[in-house]
């Protein structure tokens, strides 16, 4: 079996500092890659900063014998954003790798969801992709390489209450994935999205304000079941993962990948074969629609074209 290595190459893991960020740096370098941990040390909500918290990984990193420097700017400006990728190519005079990992979490019911609570989490998630990446971009295009992983979420591809920001953040991603690895086709470089189910601090705080159950024993048994299945999901599992789309042998671009607890399946954007009348009436919608949404012989497009393929042929059909 031939071992997956990342030597000589550059990676910038943002929200490095602990949780899922810190095993995908301590993997990557483990395996021969420099890496530059970026994290602002603050709460899960967002709160405060701590440069502790990127230091210390990057001590477990140089204690191993790899390489890592610290970086605590911010990705929620354009500047923190070039800030990081300068950190890494002031450091080692490139980058290879940019995983999208930062993230916090705000939680509440859409009524109660104002702009203030909305806005942060599209900052992180969102707009600090797009501004740590856009740097990063650039760069690679110039040296015809490069690999990107987004962080998106069930909770967007999905729904889950309470979540209109972190779903709409996270699927926002989605979107900029599909883009980048179309535009990224013809410059070596692939870009994807992982969707991880892991034990971190985010996933803990969530299930934390889900509430308290009235009955004591319902929420022992509750807490029980939540701990043994937390057991389960060391995010040190969904590492792998990740450093496989970071890896040069990756042959997919413009995928979902979701891992936890070892598993690793695909999401994917289907198509149904659905149904078509050259004089469409809100009524035969009504009356078609279980053929509309029939999911036998469905289809997976690659993007616009194949769709727009798809509506050309069942208009020829018809």
């Amino acid at each position: 079996m031939v071992t997956l290595r990342f030597d000589d190459q550059v990676a910038v893991i943002t929200g490095a500092g602990g949780g899922l960020g810190e095993q995908y740096a301590l993997l990557l370098a483990s395996r021969g890659a420099r890496v530059v941990v970026n994290d602002i040390g603050g709460s899960v909500t967002g709160a405060g900063s701590d440069a502790e918290a990127a230091a210390s990984v990057v001590d477990k990193i140089r204690r191993h014998g790899g390489q890592a420097v610290a970086d605590t700017h911010s990705v929620t400006s354009p500047e923190g954003g070039q800030a990081i990728i300068d950190t890494a190519r002031r450091t080692w005079g490139r980058i290879d790798i940019v995983v999208n990992n930062a993230g916090i979490v705000g939680d509440a019911p859409f009524a109660d969801m104002t702009a203030d609570r909305f806005e942060p989490l599209l900052d992180v998630h969102l707009r600090g992709a797009f501004h740590v990446t856009r740097p990063a971009w650039k760069a690679m295009c110039e040296r015809q390489y490069g690999r990107v992983v987004n962080t998106c979420s069930a909770a967007g591809i999905l729904g889950a209450e309470n979540m209109s920001n972190y779903g709409a953040a996270k699927t926002g991603l989605i979107g900029l994935t599909r883009v980048l690895a179309a535009e990224g086709a013809a410059h070596n470089i692939k870009v994807n999205a992982i969707a991880p189910v892991a034990a971190t601090r985010m996933l803990i705080h969530s299930i934390d304000d889900a509430g308290q159950q009235d009955d004591p024993t319902a929420q022992a048994i509750l807490e029980d079941l939540a701990a043994q299945y937390l057991r389960k999901l060391d995010p040190a599992l969904v590492a792998p993962v990740v450093a496989f789309l970071a890896h040069p042998d990756c042959p997919v671009t413009g995928e979902i990948y979701t891992a936890g607890a070892g598993h690793v399946s695909r999401f994917f954007v289907g198509r149904t074969r659905g149904f078509r009348s050259p004089t469409l009436s809100l009524e035969q919608v009504r009356d078609h629609l279980t053929e509309i949404r029939d999911q036998t012989a469905y289809t997976v497009p690659s993007g616009p074209a194949d769709e727009m393929a798809e509506l050309f042929a069942a208009i020829t059909d018809n």
